[in-house]
């Protein structure tokens, strides 16, 4: 399945092709990518996308801004569509995810993106998905489907962006019981998350093993890429604290974290107002971030 299409020439000279393919199937399910890419010989950078929706809800198709931008930048951008539930919860969106940065190495040539420069960058609940393959590139559970004759291809990124990630799941689905039982005015959208962190991680339990803030905290063995964090300081639905800990904790066990905050903007602000005085500003960061991790 593909579709072409041609940007406007961008001031750092490229013009994009924008293409879908399968990179996998599940039964008769495609999971696509789709792909943004530089007009050149290359090679080029690799960047992941990473839609948000509360694990539950999103598509491909969700941050083409972002990706668009990278893109004339002289960045490959993969957006990603993985199952989720009812298809698969945690952590089997992880293990699709995982496959297709193996299966784009995979095809380095062919798409004329450079394998040892691969960062990715993820939206709220893709933030979250994507901290945790590249803290946990090598966890088996994550790594479980397996791609035919490249067994030694992996899923290492250089470095990460995260846009407003939910950094601490179980964290986050307290602060949002809690302020729907304080009752008074909260973001609607609380009452769509609460039962969306249950249908994708069935317990809370899971929520806390696969909580990025709990991994560095107690300790565990992590991979530490460079990290780029983007928030507004008005937004209520990822909680200050959770990104105060992490931060704190990445740090701690040598992590590099670049904080990007904004003031009065809200969740979602470089998407959903991208006409916005601070969404270019964002933009700018988030690409020269990029460049600066993988040339």
């Amino acid at each position: 399945m593909a579709t072409t299409a041609s940007a406007p020439r961008a001031k750092s000279g490229y013009e994009i092709d924008v293409e879908d393919v399968e990179y996998l199937r599940d039964g008769e399910t495609p999971l696509l990518a789709r792909l943004y890419k530089p007009r050149g010989t290359g090679p080029f950078p690799l960047m992941i996308d990473l839609h948000g929706g509360a694990w539950c809800n999103g598509d491909r198709m969700n941050d083409t801004v972002l990706c668009e931008a990278l893109a004339k930048s002289g960045v490959v951008v993969a957006a990603l569509d993985f199952r989720m539930p009812p298809q698969a919860g945690y952590p089997g969106s992880i293990a699709d995810i995982h496959y297709a940065i193996r299966w784009l190495k995979a095809r380095a040539a062919g798409l004329k993106i450079r394998a040892d420069k691969v960062g990715g960058i993820g939206i709220s609940s893709g933030g979250h998905q994507g901290m945790l393959i590249a803290m946990r590139p090598d966890d088996p559970r994550y790594a479980a489907r397996k791609l035919e004759g490249h067994a030694d291809t992996d899923a290492k990124l250089q470095c990460f962006v995260n846009c407003w990630p939910v950094i601490d799941p179980r964290g986050r689905y307290h602060y949002a019981q809690k302020l729907k039982a304080e009752g008074g005015t909260y973001p609607e959208a609380i009452d769509r998350v609460l039962p969306l962190h249950i249908k994708y991680w069935g317990s809370e339990e899971a929520m806390e093993e696969g909580n990025p803030v709990g991994i560095l905290e107690r300790g565990e063995p992590v991979v530490l890429p460079p990290v780029l964090y983007v928030q507004g300081e008005k937004d209520m639905m990822h909680p200050r604290r959770h990104l105060d800990r992490f931060v704190a904790a990445y740090r701690k066990r040598g992590g590099e974290v670049d904080l990007a905050l904004y003031p009065d903007e809200v969740e979602g602000f470089v998407v959903r107002n991208a006409s916005g005085p601070n969404a270019p500003k964002a933009m700018e960061r988030i690409v020269a971030f990029v460049h600066r991790h993988l040339g």
